[in-house]
C-alpha cells in the first residue's frame, strides 16, 4: 500500500513562492504517475499538476505558468514549486499516485490514490 507525506507549506505574502514536497513509499515510485490537488475552505478538492513517469507535465489553467511539477525517482519524491502565489491559492494541498496509465493526463480524484494528510498553504494580501 502506497503511503505518501507532503511537507512545505506555510504562510507567505502575496507574490511569495513556496515549495512542497511528497514523498513516497510502498511502491516503485518510478513507474506512476504522479498529481497534486488542493482544497480550499469550503470547497471541493481540484486537481492541480499531474506528471507522467516520462516527466510529462499538466496544469490546471489557475496554475499554468507559476507552478511547477517536478520529480526525483532515486528520492521517490514529487515536488511542486509555488511561485507568484495569490490569496486565492490558499488551500490544503494534497499528492496523491493515478492509480493506471493513460495516455492523456487525468484531473479526476477517482483517478488518483494514496492520499496523504495535505500540507497547508496559506497565502496573505
Amino acid at each position: 500500500q502506497v503511503q505518501l507525506v507532503e511537507s512545505g507549506g506555510g504562510l507567505v505574502q502575496a507574490g511569495g513562492s513556496l515549495r512542497l514536497s511528497c514523498a513516497a513509499s510502498g511502491r516503485t515510485f518510478s513507474i506512476y504517475a504522479m498529481g497534486w490537488f488542493r482544497q480550499a475552505p469550503g470547497k471541493e478538492r481540484e486537481f492541480v499538476a499531474a506528471i507522467s513517469r516520462g516527466d510529462d507535465t499538466y496544469y490546471s489553467d489557475p496554475v499554468k505558468g507559476r507552478f511547477t511539477i517536478s520529480r526525483d525517482n532515486a528520492k521517490s519524491t514529487v515536488y511542486l514549486q509555488l511561485n507568484n502565489l495569490k490569496p486565492e491559492d490558499t488551500a490544503v494541498y494534497y499528492c496523491a499516485l493515478k492509480k493506471t496509465w493513460s495516455p492523456v493526463p487525468r484531473t479526476s480524484e477517482s483517478d488518483y490514490e494514496g492520499w496523504g494528510q495535505g500540507t497547508q498553504v496559506t497565502v496573505s494580501s
